[in-house]
C-alpha cells in the first residue's frame, strides 16, 4: 500500500481509505471484521465512518458503523496503528437540536461518537454537511475547543459548497481557530464537475487532502449495469436515474477499453484515474468481503500511460474544451 500526506498535516495515509457505511447493514459484524484485517495486512490504516451509518434504515439508531469498528479496535488493540475519520451533522434524533453544526451538536455528537468507537480521540473530525442555519464561527470555535481538549486531532469538511468552504477557510485564519485540512467530496469519472469546477483550486490552493467518495459511481463504473437493460431493485433504479445518459455511457466504454488492453476491469481502471490525480489523497472504497477488497486494491498496481489518462479525461470531461 502507498502512503500520502493527509493535506497539510503530519499524518501518512494508505492511498485508499476503506468506507465502512454498510458495517452491521448490509456487512454483518464478522464479516466486516475480516474486511477490515484484510485492509490492515494489506497496508492499509484509514477508515471512513460517521455517527449516521446507518441511521436511515428501519429498526437502526444511528452509530451502528461506529460501534463496529469500536469493537474491532479493541479486539485487536491496534488503536495507535490506524486512522480513524467520522463526521457529524445529520440528525441522531427527532429534536430540533440534535443535528446540524451547532456547538452543542458537536459537543454532544463527538462523546458518543467516541463512546461508541472505544477511543478517547478521533483522528479527523468532519462536518458531514454544510449548515445553513448555524454561523460557521461557531462551528469552527467548537472543532477549536475539542482539538484543544485532546478528543480530535484534525477536522475537515465533506459536502461542502465551494463559497462555504473558502468562508471556512477566511474564518479560520482571522478567528485564529482549527481550520478545515480536508475534504470530502462527491467526485468520480461521470460526476466530475461538482469538485473540479472550484473546489479542487481551493483544495490544491490551500492544501486540503481530499477524499472522494463514490469513486465507482454506486457500482456504475464496475461495469455491471448495460446500456437499455430495465433496472432491478431501488438500488439499481437510483443509479440508473443519475448516470443513464449519453456521456456517462461513453466515459464507461473508454473505461471498459482500457481496461481490455490492461488485462483489468473498469473498476480498477477508474480508481486508477483518481489515484494519477494529483489533488486526491485518498478515494473511500468499500468492500462486500475481503476477496471484493483486493479486487479494489488491483489499482494501486495499475499505472496508466499518458495516452490513456488523456483519452479517460476527453471522455468524461464536462467542459467544454
Amino acid at each position: 500500500m502507498h502512503y500520502r500526506r493527509l493535506g497539510r498535516t503530519g499524518l501518512k495515509v494508505s492511498a485508499f481509505c476503506l468506507g465502512t457505511m454498510g458495517w452491521n447493514w448490509f456487512t454483518e459484524e464478522q464479516t466486516a471484521f475480516s474486511i477490515m484485517d484484510a485492509f490492515v495486512e494489506h497496508g492499509g490504516n484509514f477508515f471512513d465512518t460517521a455517527d449516521f451509518y446507518s441511521r436511515w434504515i428501519p429498526g437502526h439508531r444511528g452509530g451502528e458503523s461506529e460501534e463496529v469498528i469500536g469493537r474491532w479496535l479493541k479486539a485487536r488493540k491496534n488503536r495507535q496503528q490506524v486512522i480513524i475519520a467520522t463526521k457529524v451533522y445529520q440528525p441522531m434524533g427527532d429534536g430540533p437540536n440534535e443535528r446540524g453544526l451547532s456547538r452543542k451538536h458537536i459537543i454532544e455528537g463527538v462523546d458518543e461518537s467516541l463512546r461508541r468507537l472505544q477511543s478517547d480521540y478521533i483522528d479527523l473530525y468532519q462536518a458531514h454537511a454544510f449548515d445553513a442555519e448555524t454561523p460557521i464561527d461557531e462551528t469552527l470555535r467548537a472543532f477549536d475547543d475539542l482539538q484543544r481538549q485532546g478528543k480530535v486531532r484534525y477536522v475537515g469538511a465533506s459536502n461542502y459548497p465551494a463559497w462555504r468552504l473558502m468562508e471556512a477557510l477566511w474564518k479560520a485564519e482571522t478567528g485564529h481557530t482549527l481550520r478545515y485540512d480536508t475534504l470530502e467530496p462527491h467526485y468520480n469519472l461521470v460526476h466530475r464537475a461538482e469538485f473540479e469546477q472550484d473546489l479542487k483550486t481551493i483544495c490544491e490552493q490551500y492544501q486540503l487532502g481530499v477524499m472522494p467518495y463514490s469513486p465507482l459511481a454506486n457500482g456504475f463504473l464496475s461495469g455491471k449495469y448495460r446500456r437499455g437493460e430495465a433496472a432491478s431493485g431501488a438500488r439499481a433504479a437510483s443509479v440508473m436515474r443519475r448516470y443513464d445518459n449519453a456521456k456517462a455511457w461513453h466515459t464507461l466504454e473508454t473505461v471498459s477499453q482500457i481496461a481490455q488492453e490492461t488485462g483489468s476491469t473498469a473498476a480498477v481502471v477508474s480508481l486508477a484515474w483518481l489515484l494519477a490525480q494529483p489533488v486526491i489523497t485518498a478515494p473511500i472504497i468499500g468492500a462486500s468481503s475481503p476477496r471484493h477488497l483486493q479486487t479494489n486494491l488491483a489499482a494501486l498496481d495499475l499505472t496508466l500511460t499518458a495516452d490513456q489518462l488523456k483519452r479517460i479525461a476527453e471522455a468524461s470531461a464536462w467542459q467544454e474544451a
